[in-house]
């Protein structure tokens, strides 16, 4: 334990952030409704945040090598506080949608805080005890933060004012963090063509998460209100499928890393197409049917990430790892910014169910070019392969860092 104390501000920091930002993504779509926005709009609104989320991801780095990690995460979570106290004093779409757009820009540079915090502390002996307990720090104060929203109830100003003290809180332990703040990070370069060149696969992989897995996240509450569950059942229903996407997330890798590992994504596309289409076509207005569909779901659907982000690195070059990090964060921020808007769209024209419906066709395309690729490509013996299967989170570059033994870094 006494290798882990000295992280532990960080931690309690990232738990404090993953957190706010898990009971933001349910609470805003749920306040959307209140509101008497449409589904559309509030697909919109999500939207927002993942264009800001692209842009932090490609800027965060020059900020922190000009004014260093607390003043950019002191900086950064004032802002994301405002911003959120901002949505209950301007409640419009326009303003909705450029105050998420600002909080996409500063969660993607908070997390990249954090994490390159974290990687340039941590050695390897502690590495994946430090990782086991971040991944916990995650799943619990997420599962957590859905049950704030039953507790305070949607209305009013209550879970903005706690939203923004959370921001503000995060503050606190990080400010008892080692004194000495680390040496500025190399800049993250951001080129697309990269990942194209060295996994097609892995890059239109991480774009069909995007389009799939971030519908899920932002229109999950407005498809458990519209078939009639109480906002304690919406919370249990956000929380069944985060909760779902570490169960798998070990076994699905160990086979992985054992087999040609594009037969195991196709495997999780097929689970997760089958657990969507049993909600859109099957699961009708029941709870239990519908908390047993996302719990398969959320375990299919939610470990394709770290598959894809595996596959890419099997034929990655030496030296190519940070690009294809950056590139596979960067293509499934791209899904991101176009899915929920696509599927909130349908949701309108067509209702709840359209949510999977729409999730059902994404995969299935995903399951037909894995299956091309299957038959246009030769495996990477596992031999060969530079790096392990390892479980990430979408937080930001470093997290992937930090996932890396540095005997399996580049020139490792």
């Amino acid at each position: 334990m006494h290798t882990i104390r000295p992280l532990i501000p960080l931690l309690l920091t990232a738990g404090i952030l993953i957190g706010g930002n898990g009971l933001q993504g349910t609470f805003i779509s749920l306040r959307g409704i209140e509101e008497g926005f449409s589904t559309s709009v509030i697909g919109l609104v999500g939207t927002g945040y993942f264009i800001g989320f692209v842009i932090g991801c490609v800027y965060v780095t020059k900020i922190m090598r000009a004014i260093g990690h607390i003043r950019t995460f002191s900086a950064l979570a004032a802002i994301a506080s405002a911003a959120s106290i901002m949505m209950v004093l301007l409640i419009d779409p326009l303003s909705w949608f450029l105050m998420r757009l600002v909080q996409g820009i500063c969660f993607a540079g908070l997390f990249a805080v954090v994490e390159s915090w974290l990687n340039a502390r941590v050695t390897n002996a502690t590495r994946a005890r430090t990782l086991s307990v971040y991944r916990f720090v995650d799943l619990g104060s997420v599962t957590a933060a859905q049950y704030m929203i039953p507790l305070f109830g949607v209305s009013g100003f209550d879970l903005f004012a706690i939203i923004a003290m959370a921001l503000s809180l995060s503050l606190v332990p990080i400010s008892f963090a080692d004194k000495t703040s680390p040496e500025p990070p190399k800049e993250v370069k951001f080129d697309i063509r990269v990942l194209w060149s060295v996994s097609p696969l892995a890059t239109v992989g991480c774009i069909v998460i995007g389009l799939s897995n971030s519908s899920f996240r932002s229109l999950g509450p407005i498809y458990s209100d519209g078939i009639g569950m109480s906002v304690t059942s919406i919370a249990t229903f956000m929380s069944i499928g985060i909760f779902a996407g570490i169960v798998l997330q070990y076994p699905l890798g160990h086979y992985s890393d054992k087999l040609d590992r594009r037969f195991v994504m196709l495997f999780a596309t097929l689970g997760a197409t089958v657990a969507a289409g049993f909600l859109a076509f099957f699961a009708g207005d029941s709870q239990l049917a519908n908390f047993i569909g996302i719990f398969l779901f959320g375990a299919f659907a939610l470990p394709l990430y770290s598959l894809c982000s595996a596959h890419a690195n099997d034929h990655a070059a030496p030296g190519q790892h940070a690009l294809v990090s950056a590139g596979t964060l960067f293509f499934w921020s791209v899904g991101a910014v176009i899915g929920p808007l696509i599927a909130s769209f349908l949701m309108d024209a067509f209702g709840p169910h359209a949510l999977f419906s729409y999730v059902v066709v994404v995969f299935v395309f995903f399951a037909a070019y894995t299956i091309a690729r299957i038959f246009l490509r030769d495996a990477v013996p596992a031999e060969s392969r530079r790096m392990r299967f390892r479980s990430l989170l979408r937080t930001s570059t470093f997290f992937s860092k930090l996932a890396t033994p540095p005997s399996e870094k580049d020139g490792g």
